[in-house]
C-alpha cells in the first residue's frame, strides 16, 4: 500500500471519533470492525497463509473474554492482570488443541476445528461460575493512566491502537526468516523440511499466534460491551470471521481490515434495506448474504483487496518494476569446514526400498568423496530420485546404511540431514511461486540463522536477516540470476525455477549437494554456464551427486557414474567405461551391433539420445 495513502487512513481514523459530527453509530461500527479485524488478522496468518483453516477461532475470543470477566468480578483482579492471565489461558489451551488437531489434514483439520468449537462454546453456557447461558454482567471499565475508557469514543482508540499494532508486528513477522518457513507450510513439506524447517512446530506456533490476537480481541471486546454471555462465541461467529479473511484477502494483513469492514457493513445494511425493499421483516437477508458471498468466492478469489491494489496502481500509474540491486552488504554468514579432498563424504551401503511388493531400489551401494562429481543415471523409473529421497530423509528406507561423514542418516529426519550439510534439489520443481525469488533462496539458508519468532514480530532482527537475504542474493549472482532477485518465482521459466532452487540449496552451505535433473529445461548455454559452477563448486572441495539425463552433460562432467536400471545398480565406473559397458548399452539401447560398434563407437551423445 502507498505509504501517503496508508498515512492518510490512518490519520482519518484518528481524527473520527475527535469530531462532534461524527455519529455514534460510526463510532460503535468502526469498534466492532477493529475487533473483528484482529480476529481475522490471526486467521490471515492461519488460513490465508499457513493453509491451515480454521472454524474455531470464536471460542477463543471467549475464552480472553470469559477469563477477564471471571477475575475482574469474582476476584477484583486488574483487567490488565487478566489480560496477561487470558493470554497465557488461551496459549496453554490452543497449544493442546493445537498439538491434537494440528495432526490431521485435508477436510479432517476444518472438521477437528469445529469439533473443539462447539465443545468450547457449550462449556461457556454450562459452567455456573461463568453464569450459564445469562453470561457475566458488571464488567468494569478499563482505566488508562487514571483516563476511563467507559465510553465507546474513548474505547475506540485502544481498540485500533492494539489492531495496528498486531498487523505491524504481523507484517514484520512475514517479512522474516520465521515468515518464510511460515508460508512455506502451504507448500510441499519435504521441500520444506528438507532444508531445516520444522513443519509441526511452525503450525504450532501459527495456531497458537492466532489465538491469542483472538483471545486478545475478546478481552478488548468484554470491557467494551461489560458483560458476556456465550452467543458470540458460537460457530456461526468463527465462519463469520474466516468469510471476513476470504472477501479482504486471505493473504494480505490490510485484507482483515477491509473484509471485517465489508462484511459486518454489508450485515448491517442488508438488515435495514430488505425488510423496506420487500415489504417483510422475514430473515431475506441471510439468503441474500450467501448469494453475495458466492458472486466473491467466485470473481474475487484473491479478495478484493487485491483488486482495490491494482486499481490504485492503474490510476496512479506507479506499478511496481522489478529491482535488479542486491541487498546492502551484510556480513557473511559462517561457513561450514570442507573435508579434505579424497575423504569418504557419502557411504550408500545395501540401501533398499519396497512400496509394498515393488522393489524401487534394491540393495543399492556406492561411495563419493569430498571434491568429486558423481553421476547417478539410468532409464526413466530406474529409482534415481528414490535413491536421492533415501539418502534426505523424505522417505524412510525399509534396510540398509547410508552414512555422512561417518555419521548415520538412515533414521534421522530430513531437517536433522539437512542440519549435518546436505543440500539437494528435486525432480519436479518445488519453489514457493508467490514469494519472490531471494526470498525463495533465503528459505535454503534458514539453518545458517537462529531468529525466533519474538524477534522477527519486534522487528529487531534487520542485522540477522540483511545477512540471509545478502546470502541469497550473492548464490543467485553466482548462478547467473542476480537480475531476478525480487521477481516473483511463479513467474520465471521452467529452466530459471531450476536454477532458483540450485541457488537454493547453495545457500544452505552444504557439503554435499544432491541434484536432481538440474538441467532439464536449459538451453545450450545455460547448461554450459550450469557446469562451470559446478565445477567451481567442486573445486572448493563440495562433493555433488548427479541425476541428470543429458549424457553429454553428465560425460563432461562427473568424476565417476552409477547406472541404475529397475532399482539395482547396473554399473559403476569413470565416464570413459560406462560408455563400452555392454550392460548400459543393453539397457538404454537395447542393445548394439558388435560390428557398429567396433565401427564407428559409441559416443556420450549417442547414449544420450535414447533418454
Amino acid at each position: 500500500m502507498n505509504r501517503i495513502l496508508l498515512i492518510a487512513v490512518i490519520v482519518l481514523l484518528a481524527l473520527l471519533p475527535a469530531l462532534p459530527a461524527t455519529p455514534e453509530f460510526w463510532i460503535t461500527h468502526l469498534n466492532y470492525v477493529g475487533l473483528s479485524a484482529l480476529v481475522v488478522l490471526g486467521l490471515i496468518l492461519l488460513t490465508g497463509v499457513g493453509g491451515m483453516t480454521s472454524f474455531g477461532q470464536a471460542a477463543f475470543v471467549g475464552i480472553g473474554a470469559y477469563t477477564t470477566a471471571w477475575m475482574t468480578t469474582a476476584l477484583g483482579s486488574s483487567p490488565w492482570l487478566a489480560l496477561a492471565a487470558g493470554i497465557l489461558v488461551t496459549v496453554v489451551i490452543s497449544y493442546i488443541l493445537g498439538a491434537i488437531t494440528l495432526r490431521l489434514s485435508g477436510h479432517y483439520l476444518p472438521l477437528g476445528t469445529i469439533a473443539w468449537s462447539l465443545s468450547l462454546y457449550y462449556l461457556f453456557g454450562n459452567l455456573g461460575f461463568l453464569g450459564q447461558y445469562d453470561g457475566i454482567a458488571g464488567i468494569a471499565a478499563l482505566n488508562v493512566f487514571g483516563f476511563s475508557l467507559g465510553s465507546g469514543r474513548h474505547m475506540y482508540y485502544l481498540i485500533w491502537a492494539v489492531l495496528l499494532l498486531a498487523m505491524w508486528a504481523t507484517r514484520n513477522l512475514l517479512d522474516s526468516r520465521p515468515g518464510r518457513a511460515i508460508r512455506a507450510l502451504r507448500g510441499t513439506g519435504g521441500m520444506a523440511e528438507s532444508f531445516g524447517v520444522n513443519m509441526a512446530t511452525y503450525k504450532t506456533i501459527v495456531f497458537v499466534y492466532a489465538a491469542v490476537l483472538a483471545s486478545i480481541s475478546g478481552w478488548l471486546y468484554a470491557h467494551m460491551q461489560r458483560a458476556v454471555s456465550p452467543s458470540p462465541f458460537g460457530l456461526n461467529y468463527s465462519i463469520e470471521y474466516l468469510f471476513m479473511a476470504v472477501v479482504g484477502g486471505a493473504g494480505s494483513v490490510w485484507g482483515a481490515v477491509l473484509g471485517s469492514g465489508l462484511i459486518l457493513t454489508l450485515k448491517d445494511q442488508l438488515q435495514n434495506v430488505l425488510p423496506a425493499l420487500l415489504g417483510t421483516t422475514a430473515n431475506f437477508e441471510l439468503i441474500v448474504f450467501g448469494v453475495l458471498m458466492v458472486l466473491v468466492l467466485q470473481y474475487a478469489r484473491d479478495g478484493v483487496w487485491h483488486i482495490l491494489v491494482t486499481w490504485w496502481s492503474v490510476l496512479t500509474g506507479v506499478v511496481e518494476t522489478r529491482r535488479v540491486e542486491p541487498p546492502p552488504v551484510a556480513r557473511a554468514l559462517p561457513q561450514r569446514a570442507r573435508p579434505e579432498k579424497g575423504t569418504h563424504v557419502l557411504e550408500v551401503d545395501a540401501i533398499r526400498k519396497e512400496f509394498g511388493g515393488l522393489v524401487a531400489v534394491n540393495d543399492i551401494s556406492f561411495t563419493l568423496k569430498a571434491g568429486e562429481i558423481m553421476g547417478l543415471i539410468g532409464p526413466n523409473g530406474a529409482g534415481k530420485s528414490t535413491t536421492f529421497n533415501l539418502i534426505t530423509g523424505v522417505t524412510p528406507a525399509t534396510r540398509g546404511v547410508v552414512r555422512f561423514l561417518d555419521k548415520r542418516l538412515d533414521g534421522l529426519p530430513s531437517r536433522k540431514i539437512a542440519d549435518l550439510g546436505v543440500g539437494r534439489t528435486f525432480q519436479h520443481v518445488q519453489l514457493l511461486p508467490g514469494m519472490t525469488v531471494i526470498e525463495n533462496v533465503a528459505l535454503g539458508a534458514h539453518l545458517r540463522s537462529k531468529v525466533g519468532v519474538l524477534s522477527a514480530l519486534l522487528h529487531v532482527e534487520r542485522r540477522e536477516e540483511a545477512e540471509l537475504l545478502h546470502e541469497a542474493a550473492k548464490q543467485l549472482q553466482r548462478v547467473g540470476l542476480g537480475d531476478y532477485l525480487y521477481e516473483q518465482a511463479g513467474n520465471l521459466a521452467l529452466g530459471q525455477q531450476r536454477i532458483v532452487e540450485i541457488a537454493r540449496a547453495l545457500a544452505a552451505d552444504p557439503v554435499l549437494l544432491l541434484l536432481d535433473e538440474p538441467a532439464a529445461g536449459l538451453r545450450y548455454k545455460e547448461k554450459q554456464a550450469l557446469a562451470g559452477v559446478l565445477d567451481q563448486l567442486r573445486e572448493e572441495g563440495m562433493s555433488i551427486l548427479l541425476v541428470e539425463h543429458d549424457m553429454d552433460f553428465v560425460m563432461n562432467l562427473t568424476d565417476h557414474i552409477v547406472v541404475m536400471d529397475f532399482g539395482t545398480k547396473l554399473a559403476e565406473g569413470t565416464p570413459e567405461v560406462i560408455q563400452r559397458d555392454p550392460a548400459v548399452l543393453e539397457a538404454y539401447l537395447g542393445g548394439v551391433d558388435d560390428e557398429l560398434d567396433e565401427t564407428v563407437g559409441v559416443s556420450a551423445p549417442a547414449l544420450g539420445a535414447s533418454v
